[in-house]
């Protein structure tokens, strides 16, 4: 799961509320994106100053993984292995760890390490969702400049780019 920052011109009398870190106004796209590229959740529409921890602790994904509503598999075993092994959702460091949300290990660790390979798998599995991203945003070209709309609309139309990827595969 990863946010991605969508562009959009100043919206009218909104301050900062949707100016972000990288210094343009945007809506937030969060996803969880399975492994071979499905979109399974979206949330748009946050403001862009609100991080991706922060509008996945406020999402219904969150309170799902919360109560358990969330339909994950049992846990399992690893093939060759008895130690039963969660079902997980690959998170950067910015999320919180929770039995079903794996990040990688803070800091800086040297070559060889157990935590420095764990933290380079990691990183290109992770790379699932910003490839998502990309192909989304290189398919439906809207996405690659400012929107001239307001963040309500620029979400729905965000929100149809995701179903007519989803829909196309």
């Amino acid at each position: 799961m990863d946010g991605k920052h969508v562009m959009l011109q100043a919206p009218i009398n909104t301050g900062s509320e949707y100016y972000n870190y990288k210094n343009f106004f945007s809506i937030v796209l969060f996803a969880l994106v399975a492994a071979n590229y499905h979109l399974l959740y979206a949330d748009v529409g946050s403001q862009g100053r609100i991080s991706d921890c922060g509008i996945f602790k406020n999402s219904k994904l969150w309170k799902k993984l919360q109560d358990n509503s969330l339909i994950i598999p049992r846990p399992k075993p690893l093939p060759g292995r008895e130690r039963m092994t969660p079902y997980v959702i690959l998170a950067d460091i910015a999320f919180a760890l929770h039995e079903n949300v794996m990040k990688p290990y803070a800091g800086v660790y040297e070559k060889g390490t157990k935590e420095k390979t764990f933290n380079y798998r990691l990183s290109r599995v992770r790379q699932v969702v910003e490839n998502c991203f990309g192909i989304l945003t290189s398919v439906f070209r809207v996405l690659r400049k400012p929107m001239l709309l307001g963040p309500e609309k620029a979400s729905v139309i965000v929100l149809t780019t995701i179903f007519l990827r989803n829909y196309l595969r």
